[in-house]
């Protein structure tokens, strides 16, 4: 009964998110910065605060790309999301089964040319504060991260441990992906943390800017 109800609430969800996304317009901005890094056969980290996630799993989708899903009942949906649009998916967290989801993301990371969507700050917080996986993932391999910011100016939002936002139909969506950002495998974690989250943040604001002026 339980596999059923996962079933349908995903299919259902997968034709929700579709919907919603695309009854709205798009503005994207340094889509280069990683298609480039790809194009070239070098693996690229995409960064997003879990409250905007939804938006990447939409805009990056039939790519076979890779994302990283935690393991609670809502992200299930999400990975049955995912799997239903062209995404391959890593489960997996800080919380539970983190060292499977670790070694899922360096051999995704290892072949040439390919993406890892994660959410540093997720799956259970707290809000915008990086946690070691992303960083040290990049130290190990050599990927680059692409810190990327979204939202919508029409949108719900679903407040637990951050706000997640989903938008509503017949707004504008504002994507924006930055510039590559390389850590060295002796740079000390909390500066890597540090240039990480201003990264983030500073792109974030520079989304909501446009979204809200």
């Amino acid at each position: 009964m339980k596999s059923l109800k996962l079933y349908l609430l995903s299919k259902i969800g997968k034709w929700i998110v579709i919907l919603l996304y695309n009854t709205n317009k798009w503005k994207v901005e340094g889509e280069s910065n990683y298609k480039e890094l790809i194009k070239n056969n070098k693996s690229v980290i995409i960064s997003i605060w879990h409250g905007r996630v939804l938006t990447f799993v939409r805009q990056l989708a039939n790519n076979q790309f890779y994302a990283v899903a935690g393991t609670h009942s809502d992200a299930e949906i999400i990975s049955r999301i995912c799997l239903d649009t062209g995404w391959k998916v890593i489960r997996g967290s800080s919380s539970d089964k983190g060292k499977e989801a670790f070694e899922g993301i360096i051999n995704a990371l290892k072949i040439p040319g390919s993406l890892v969507a994660m959410t540093p700050d997720g799956p259970k917080g707290p809000a915008k504060i990086p946690k070691a996986g992303v960083i040290k993932a990049a130290q190990k391999t050599g990927a680059a991260i692409i810190p990327a910011a979204a939202h919508c100016t029409k949108h719900w939002g679903f407040t637990n441990w951050d706000t997640f936002y989903v938008p509503k139909p017949f707004g504008r969506i504002e994507v924006i992906y930055g510039k590559p950002i390389y850590f060295s495998k002796d740079q000390p974690f909390d500066d890597c943390l540090s240039i990480l989250k201003e990264e983030m943040d500073n792109l974030e604001k520079l989304v909501d800017k446009r979204v809200f002026e």
